[in-house]
């Protein structure tokens, strides 16, 4: 399934390209809690109809008895719903912050692979490997998924570098599906680092935790032989997966020991989660959308900014002379 913009739907594609020109815009802040809209890749249980903002707010069209004004025409309306969407996410951490949970473990560890290579100012190739929430499901736009927002970041902090991030993510798949095109879709790519978010679907679905574990760790070991760095990301903390507590924690513990035993990292990702809400007293609707699943553009953007601050610090040590070995995992506070 590949992402569309929801407003080129009846555009032509020449004035899609015009209307994105917006999103360079200067941007004032708007409204906590404003989404504009949500994109295809349902997860296996999840399966909601894509949601669309409430309305173009075009300008108001004053009538004139005489001689009325002609309505916005298709490509106006394009270039304002552009413009909506990027005000959406352009003040993103201004409505709600992101910060560093605390006491949660960082154990992404070191990331000698793409560490290296970023230092030396070398070609880099990330792979976002998962289901629905990689591929974005709840965002707003292509744009705002985690691992464009992962690029963004990372261009931003080293701008002569060449960098490229591949979103490999398909709605409601999980690890019986992703090793059907683990092979295609990443180890021939020979990626510098794989970000593999898996599990969910499993808790949803009642997978055998067992024939789980046995996928993972080989998917683990196929993508290890290629020479590329791993980061495993566990379930999210939300509402659909929360309902079931056992098959939860279970996954999570699952997918920790496997990073135990193949020395690589993992992102909590439902610990960091569990932290916005239990700790930071952030409501859950303000990081997940209303299918009580998938995460917004707030919950993807500060996902992928502790994540790229994970690769920012490795960067940082190989710098400096801190060259840990690969099957070291550090962990310390976030």
């Amino acid at each position: 399934m590949r992402f569309a913009f929801p407003f080129c739907s009846s555009v032509r594609r020449s004035l899609c390209a015009v209307a994105a020109l917006a999103l360079l815009a200067p941007l004032s802040v708007v409204p906590s809690r404003a989404q504009t809209g949500q994109h295809a890749a349902l997860s296996s249980d999840a399966k909601p109809s894509a949601a669309r903002s409430d309305a173009s707010k075009g300008a108001t069209v004053e009538a004139d008895a005489a001689s009325p004004q002609p309505q916005p025409g298709v490509a106006a309306k394009a270039l304002d719903k552009v413009k909506q969407v990027a005000k959406s996410a352009s003040d993103i951490f201004h409505r709600v912050p992101c910060h560093q949970p605390t006491g949660v473990p960082n154990s992404t560890g070191s990331l000698p692979h793409v560490a290296a290579k970023l230092a030396a100012g070398k070609p880099v190739v990330i792979i976002a490997f998962g289901s629905s929430s990689t591929q974005g499901y709840g965002s707003s736009a292509p744009e705002f998924t985690y691992p464009s927002r992962l690029a963004a970041q990372l261009r931003r902090q080293y701008p002569s570098a060449d960098i490229t991030v591949l979103n490999r993510g398909k709605g409601g798949e999980d690890a019986p599906e992703m090793m059907k095109r683990l092979q295609t879709e990443v180890i021939d790519m020979h990626p510098d680092m794989v970000i593999w978010q898996v599990g969910t679907n499993a808790v949803l679905r009642n997978l055998d935790p067992s024939e789980t574990a046995k996928q993972v760790e080989d998917g683990v070991a196929r993508i290890q032989a290629d020479g590329s760095d791993i980061v495993l990301v566990d379930p999210q903390y939300s509402p659909r997966v929360t309902e079931r507590p056992e098959s939860a924690r279970g996954m999570v513990k699952l997918l920790g020991r496997i990073a135990a035993l193949r020395h690589v990292g993992i992102f909590p990702r439902f610990e960091v989660m569990r932290d916005w809400h239990e700790k930071q007293a952030i409501p859950i609707d303000d990081f997940v959308i209303a299918d009580g699943l998938h995460m917004n553009d707030w919950g993807y953007a500060c996902f992928a900014q502790l994540l790229g601050d994970d690769i920012i610090r490795s960067v940082g040590a190989i710098k400096i002379g801190v060259n840990v070995p690969a099957d070291v995992r550090t962990y310390r506070p976030m």
